[in-house]
């Protein structure tokens, strides 16, 4: 991207769902119902099909100011007018203000991307790919289910980043501050600290279920 369009600020249909954080080249199904954003979604497809995904926190109840632009790929109409539709991520962006609020959102915003790498991430991309391998293994052995990692897993670091954290479950804050990372190496170090994590807790309760198994 050129410094020009890096700095480009556009209006966006914004869209806030609970819980849900969407990543650049990550998969997003809706159902869409509600009237409001079944006018948005009739006026998105009239245009660049394209909308905001931002994050709301259910507890606190606000909407993030970081999210990810989705674009529509596929879509079905339903009866009374509903929607289901799959919309892939692309790029992130940064609310700077809305510009109207009804029938649905409306904000000015600006597109954010990773800084330049100031070193070589395929040993570090290497090492989360490695641990995604125990945690899978291990999960697979804990409940008997046969569970297998994707044969595309993503090649490149930053989209590694990526898939990594669109499968992140129920952690939905930490999922919205990995995306508002810029700097690809903390974020694959921050899910390195997750994998570690769940897999060093998996393997405690793998230990344990292997000795109750020889016990009885």
């Amino acid at each position: 991207m050129t410094s020009s369009s890096r700095i480009a600020v556009r209006e966006l249909p914004l869209f806030p769902l609970p819980e849900v954080v969407l990543f650049p080249t990550r998969p997003l199904p809706l159902h869409i119902f509600e009237f409001r954003y079944r006018i948005m979604m009739n006026t998105i497809l009239e245009s660049d099909r394209r909308f905001g995904v931002l994050m709301v926190d259910p507890v606190k109840g606000t909407i993030a100011n970081v999210g990810c632009c989705a674009e529509i790929i596929h879509y079905q109409r339903l009866p009374d007018d509903r929607m289901k539709m799959l919309t892939l991520g692309q790029q992130r962006f940064r609310v700077l203000e809305y510009v109207r609020e009804k029938p649905y959102r409306v904000g000015l915003v600006q597109w954010i991307e990773d800084e330049p790498p100031a070193k070589d991430l395929r040993p570090l991309g290497a090492e989360v790919e490695q641990l995604l391998k125990d945690v899978v293994r291990l999960s697979a052995k804990l409940t008997e289910q046969n569970i297998e990692l994707p044969e595309e897993l993503p090649d490149l670091p930053i989209e590694l980043s990526y898939w990594v954290a669109s499968n992140l479950y129920g952690v939905a804050a930490e999922q919205q501050s990995l995306l508002e990372m810029q700097d690809t190496a903390a974020r694959l170090e921050r899910e390195a600290e997750i994998l570690t994590s769940t897999r060093n807790h998996l393997a405690a309760r793998s230990v344990l279920k292997d000795t109750f198994n020889q016990n009885s």
